[in-house]
């Protein structure tokens, strides 16, 4: 009988730990989209135009991060004169061409802008992925490099996409609120909410089950705990206004967690629901709409900052 309950115990030993480093392996370390792939995929939906974007002035940057590795970004400056620019942060599997399609809104609008590639992304270093808990400090380190290439009193906003809205929030509301606006496409609200949601999905066992394990090595591999990517624990710091976007249709994200985080943030915001479209494709599926409504954000918020669209 203990021989028998101590094979018992090593195989459910066994079996615990392959299931620990299942789950971490694919929150580490998520399959990566080559930027080839997003840049023909961009371009053949008519989002890029290789031209348009290859005689733009810009300049390419290798910004350190406190982590050690170097941060590829790229500094598009068609109003070299202005002190304006706009931050870009894409999403999770993603890279910095993916914002591409972002990017023009705002260079249409009078904006410089800044695209970059998050750690284990595009060309950055960074061996993992974390959701925003050390993405949020690369972002930092992209503010801080462009402060001091402009100077203190330039006037910024950052734009985020899923993963990308989250470490903005992220960012703004545990490290500094230094933007003077942000916009935040399908972010998460909680970090272990969304995950016991896609574990759900995709093994059929509660996922809320599974977190406390997943948790634990991902504790161990990477050095931080699940509840420390959490925006919505951090949303009431940002004082600055942000523009909430999500599609009704999103299955991944839910758009719950937007609504979420709008309700709970003080201060100035306002919230657009794409009727089409799934994750991630509010741009994509509503163009006009989504221009719409940044041009009301900003000019119920941002007017006074210099606001000008090129193309009016």
């Amino acid at each position: 009988m203990k021989k028998q309950l101590s094979i018992l115990g090593g195989a459910t030993l066994l079996a615990t730990t392959g299931l620990g480093l299942y789950l971490s392996e694919r929150i580490m370390h998520m399959a990566r989209k080559d930027e080839q792939f997003v840049f023909d995929r961009e371009v053949h939906a008519k989002r890029l135009d290789p031209l348009s974007f290859e005689t733009l002035p810009k300049q390419e940057m290798w910004i350190p991060s406190p982590f050690g590795y170097n941060i590829k970004a790229i500094f598009v400056r068609p109003y070299p004169e202005e002190k304006k620019y706009m931050i870009f942060c894409h999403g999770v599997t993603e890279n910095k061409i993916n914002s591409i399609k972002y990017m023009n809104i705002f260079i249409e609008r009078g904006y410089n802008a800044i695209i970059y590639d998050h750690r284990r992304h595009g060309a950055s270093g960074g061996k993992t992925t974390s959701y925003g808990y050390y993405e949020k400090h690369d972002l930092k380190a992209v503010v801080d490099y462009l402060l001091s290439v402009e100077g203190e009193n330039v006037f910024f906003g950052i734009h985020g996409e899923s993963m990308g809205a989250a470490t903005t929030l992220l960012y703004a509301g545990s490290l500094e609120d230094r933007a003077n606006f942000y916009i935040v496409d399908c972010p998460f609200s909680d970090f272990r909410e969304l995950l016991a949601y896609q574990i759900s999905c995709e093994i059929k066992l509660p996922g809320k089950w599974l977190l406390p394990l997943a948790n634990l090595f991902i504790k161990f591999r990477d050095g931080y705990s699940l509840k420390n990517v959490s925006p919505i624990n951090v949303i009431e710091n940002i004082k600055k206004p942000i523009l909430f976007v999500h599609s009704e249709k999103d299955d991944y994200i839910l758009p719950g967690m937007t609504k979420a985080l709008f309700e709970k943030k003080k201060g100035g915001k306002m919230l657009y629901l794409a009727i089409n479209g799934v994750h991630a494709q509010s741009f994509n599926e509503n163009r006009e709409d989504y221009e719409r409504t940044v041009d009301e954000f900003l000019m119920k918020y941002v007017k006074d900052k210099g606001f000008s669209k090129q193309n009016a």
